[in-house]
């Protein structure tokens, strides 16, 4: 396999296999301890509380058919005012199904979920995923995943609403966002980088660029070409030892790639070498306009998956209490 010398360099920089042991299976999410909660509960300030995910139904679904077999969530009705006792005018069920894809929309990617060189993180084998899912690395072993949580917002630190299609963010932008939330990264934070993307999707009372009418809902310009992570930025992560870091972007890094020759580097970066557990599709707007006006970029974060035994990944409802 020929791998492209730039991603090579930086691979052989932020590799972290045997970091915490030759048995490892959470990578960074070790930098995450009781320090780093700490951290988090002293940023609690106002007690206001931010869901940071979309909303699960098909209607809502960012899904353009571009990922085979990624599917929008559908919920489907198994009881509808069934009677549960002989009395029908007593007590009666509604329940229902739901049918997604773990990655549709809000979620965290597993160390398992990419591979390349015929390995996961930590050097397991790329055979250690079979039809019955991780056998290592699985999104179940992530039992909980709270921490200190930092917005870089990379657009308003460049007096934008939202950034370019196909922007990349190098280094040098994440300092700059950081230098405007007046905070300084520690170890096990989980660092969350807003682009601006979402005003594409027109989520429901919010206004669109520069404080106007919305944009049209428009998923193929949600998905392609977005902002997103460089390779260069790979490293500036690892630096300072970041638990984990999530965007409000479909894939996460720039896209279409910075180097045609290798596609989708910085997951490969991130999932296989770092061993840093990466999440797409968050909503980070609301949660920005509260950090401007509050002058505070940090929070405590609730952002643990659903303990899905095997699963390559996780759908969540991640919680910034500022």
């Amino acid at each position: 396999m020929s791998v492209p010398e730039q991603f090579a360099e930086i691979a052989a920089r932020v590799r972290n296999w045997g970091r915490w042991g030759d048995d490892d299976q959470l990578g960074t999410l070790n930098l995450i301890d009781d320090a780093a909660r700490r951290r988090g509960a002293a940023s609690v300030r106002s007690g206001q509380a931010f869901s940071l995910s979309l909303g699960l139904s098909e209607a809502e679904g960012i899904q353009a058919g571009f990922i085979p077999g990624r599917i929008n969530p559908k919920r489907t009705m198994i009881a509808l005012h069934d009677p549960l006792s002989d009395d029908p005018d007593w007590i009666s069920s509604n329940e229902d199904v739901v049918e997604l894809a773990t990655q549709c929309a809000t979620h965290w990617d597993g160390l398992a979920h990419v591979s390349y060189g015929g390995f996961i993180w930590n050097g397991y084998p790329a055979s250690t995923v079979t039809e019955e899912g991780a056998q290592r690395c699985g999104i179940h072993l992530v039992r909980t995943l709270v921490s200190r949580g930092v917005l870089l917002d990379v657009p308003r630190a460049k007096g934008l609403d939202l950034l370019d299609p196909g922007y990349p963010i190098t280094p040098d932008d994440l300092d700059a966002a950081a230098e405007l939330g007046r905070v300084e990264i520690e170890a096990g934070d989980v660092v969350l980088v807003r682009t601006g993307q979402m005003a594409h999707l027109a989520l429901p009372g919010r206004p669109g660029p520069g404080g106007g009418p919305p944009l049209e809902r428009n998923l193929i310009s949600y998905t392609w070409p977005t902002p997103g992570l460089t390779m260069a930025t790979a490293e500036w992560f690892a630096r300072r030892d970041v638990g984990a870091v999530a965007t409000d972007t479909l894939p996460l890094e720039v896209f279409p790639c910075e180097d045609p020759a290798i596609y989708l580097p910085v997951h490969l970066l991130h999932l296989v070498e770092m061993g840093m557990t990466q999440g797409q599709n968050w909503v980070l707007d609301e949660l920005a306009d509260a950090c401007a006006a509050s002058g505070q970029a940090t929070f405590l974060l609730d952002a643990s998956p659903l303990p899905f035994t095997g699963g390559l990944g996780s759908p969540l409802n991640p919680t910034a209490v500022l």
